[in-house]
């Protein structure tokens, strides 16, 4: 059974989340590509890049789509989001649910459209090198639950938020300090900071402040890769072919990172005068 009420949740009208993230669209300036590749009545399984922190360019890019489609996907989050007190209702109330494969189930049971991010928590701490790439170690989850119930998958990409930063202190920094090796020994510091995966970086944006500047955000969605049919079809069990599945939609998310990075410096002196100068 799934951890959350399934047939509760009803999508935010769009012109109260329109409202809500007028600040953010104003002030980041996001714009969105490939809508053409969304079929609302074709649930699908939305997979892309997660960027710094996390909680920036996602509601931007739900917003667009929900706004140009129609599509409301439910996003499937980290364990540690709904543990957190406010902040776990408040998900939950936007239809996030945390990301366990019985809730994925329920929700493609029903034919919902679903978003995920497989880098999770670990791809939001960023390290310096890490910037605008994928930080997805071995996992094949969100393969596995496309073929296993024919789901298409949408690669999608952003850029902009990572930029929007300059990460002072990483994780890396932390785990090689004498602080950091001593808290890692303790078994509860350990745990909670999954050996060092979840230490967030010490940021600066906005001169010395941890705000971000201004930078433009750009999301792009793909074509999607349908899995109800060859060579993905029932083979959800086949280790080789679950690593090819998500092998080919990391290649197409980072493709699609490298295009919108090169579009957005070419369209960079085109930016309004006040928005350059605080980039």
């Amino acid at each position: 059974m799934p951890d959350f009420p399934l047939e509760d949740f009803v999508p935010p009208p769009e012109r109260l989340l329109r409202r809500l993230m007028a600040p953010s669209r104003w002030y980041f300036s996001p714009q969105i590509s490939g809508t053409e590749h969304v079929n609302p009545a074709r649930p699908a399984l939305f997979v892309g890049n997660h960027a710094l922190f996390g909680i920036i360019d996602s509601p931007l890019f739900v917003s667009a789509l929900y706004r140009q489609t129609g599509v409301y996907p439910r996003s499937l989050g980290d364990h540690f989001h709904f543990r957190t007190p406010g902040w776990g209702r408040l998900l939950t109330h936007f239809g996030a649910v945390p990301g366990t494969r019985e809730n994925c189930h329920a929700l493609m049971a029903a034919r919902q459209h679903v978003l995920v991010f497989p880098g999770g928590a670990r791809e939001v701490a960023k390290r310096r090198d890490e910037i605008n790439r994928l930080v997805w170690k071995k996992r094949t989850g969100f393969a596995y639950m496309a073929i296993s119930h024919g789901y298409d998958i949408i690669p999608f990409a952003s850029v902009g938020c990572d930029e929007a930063f300059d990460i002072l202190y990483d994780g890396n920094d932390f785990t090689a300090s004498r602080l950091g090796r001593s808290l890692l020994r303790l078994p509860r510091a350990r745990q909670a900071l999954r050996n060092g995966d979840l230490f967030m970086p010490w940021v600066k944006g906005l001169g010395p402040l941890p705000l971000p500047r201004p930078e433009p955000f750009h999301f792009r969605i793909g074509a999607p890769i349908a899995t109800d049919a060859a060579p993905w079809a029932g083979r959800q069990d086949e280790t080789q072919v679950l690593w090819d599945l998500r092998e080919q939609v990391a290649g197409t998310i980072e493709g699609m990172i490298s295009d919108l990075a090169r579009d957005r410096d070419v369209a960079r002196p085109q930016m309004s005068r006040w928005r350059r100068w605080l980039t």
